[in-house]
C-alpha cells in the first residue's frame, strides 16, 4: 500500500508535465484555447500584454531592406515583398512571459518574422522603460488582405495566458494594392531603442 500512492501521485505529476510538453509541441491552436484571452487592437494603440503593453505605430511596405549597420552591404531583395513593423513596447512590473510573433492573413497564411534581421521578437526593457524597434517580414503581395500581427505566450502550464493580436489595417485586396504599388525601393531596419515610459 506504501509503495502505490507515492507511484500514483508520480504518474498524476508524470501526465501533467505531458500535457503541458504537448501544448508547447502544437502551438498553432492556443488561439482557440479556452485558457487563453486574446486582446485585439489595431495600429497606433497600445494592446495590453499581461503587466505589460505593445502597440504597432507603422506598417511598411519594402521591395529590400538593409540593417542599420550594414556598412556597405548589399540591400536584401525579394521575389514577394517585405513588411516591416516599427513597434514600441512598455515593461510592466512582471517578467514578459516567452512570445511567439507571427503575422496572420484573412486565408490562414501565416508569416514568420526574418531570422537574419535585429530580431524575430519584439524587445522588452527593463520595467518602467519602453522599447521602440522594428520587425521584418517577407509576405506574398498576393496574399495580404486581412494582415494581422499576432503574439502568443509560450507557455508550460495549464494556467490563463493572455495573447495580443493587431489588426494591420489592409481590409480588401484594392487596399493591399495601393500600399504594394507605394512600397519603397529599400527599408532601413533602425536598432531597438530603449527610452522611459511615459
Amino acid at each position: 500500500m506504501k509503495l502505490y500512492r507515492p507511484a500514483t501521485v508520480l504518474v498524476g505529476i508524470l501526465f501533467v508535465l505531458l500535457g503541458g510538453l504537448t501544448r508547447l509541441a502544437d502551438p498553432e491552436h492556443v488561439f482557440d484555447d479556452s485558457s487563453r484571452v486574446v486582446k485585439h487592437g489595431g495600429i497606433g494603440q497600445a494592446v495590453p500584454f499581461g503587466g505589460s503593453s505593445v502597440s504597432v505605430d507603422r506598417l511598411k511596405f519594402a521591395r529590400a531592406y538593409l540593417p542599420d549597420d550594414s556598412s556597405g552591404e548589399k540591400a536584401i531583395e525579394s521575389n514577394g515583398i517585405f513588411v516591416a513593423l516599427e513597434y514600441d513596447t512598455v515593461q510592466g512590473t512582471a517578467p514578459t512571459p516567452g512570445r511567439d510573433l507571427k503575422l496572420t492573413t484573412d486565408k490562414g497564411t501565416v508569416y514568420r518574422p526574418i531570422s537574419g534581421t535585429y530580431g524575430t521578437q519584439l524587445d522588452f526593457a527593463d520595467p518602467g522603460f519602453g522599447v521602440v524597434g522594428a520587425v521584418v517580414f517577407e509576405v506574398n503581395p498576393a496574399d495580404v488582405t486581412g494582415l494581422a500581427l499576432q503574439v502568443k505566450t509560450t507557455q508550460l502550464f495549464n494556467v490563463l495566458a493572455q495573447d495580443v493580436e493587431i489588426d494591420l489595417g489592409i481590409p480588401d485586396e484594392q487596399v493591399a494594392q495601393r500600399l504594394i504599388d507605394a512600397a519603397a525601393p529599400e527599408y532601413l531596419i533602425p536598432k531597438s531603442v530603449k527610452r522611459v515610459a511615459s
